[in-house]
């Protein structure tokens, strides 16, 4: 019986679980880096008088990234829109979030290409009727 895989030898069936715990990983270093930035651009803000919300964008984006990535694991029918969702998150946390310290950037953009990329388990329908021998002429 032979195993489909995945790139470089991972099983298939495995795929959606790869995906979802590098999503999961980057996330949690997305939002170190989003709460990083929310600490220091509110330390700086307050200092010159101001205030914003901007600075929390990189916290949203880290904890939207880990909530994707748990939805992979437990609704794997959903991988690939949440894989979208995934790699738009790595994309917007450069900017909001120092892209999780370039690891968490690399970490989620790796595990929404893999639920984008995983191929769908084949069905195979037998077309031969099994009730009882097949005639001769087939």
């Amino acid at each position: 019986m032979r195993v489909a895989t995945l790139g470089q030898g991972v099983p298939a069936e495995r795929g959606p679980m790869l995906a979802a715990v590098l999503t999961v990983v980057g996330g949690a270093f997305v939002l170190a880096g989003g709460l990083v930035l929310w600490v220091v651009g509110t330390i700086l803000v307050h200092l010159i008088g101001l205030s914003s919300p901007v600075f929390l964008g990189g916290v949203v984006v880290g904890l939207l990234t880990i909530v994707s990535g748990a939805l992979m694991a437990i609704v794997p029918r959903a991988r690939r829109v949440l894989g979208a969702v995934a790699l738009g998150c790595a994309v917007a946390s450069i900017p909001l979030a120092f892209g999780g310290f370039v690891i968490g950037f690399v970490l989620v953009a790796v595990g929404g290409a893999i639920a984008l990329a995983r191929a769908r388990p084949r069905v195979v329908v037998s077309t031969t009727a099994s009730a009882g021998r097949s005639p001769p002429w087939t």
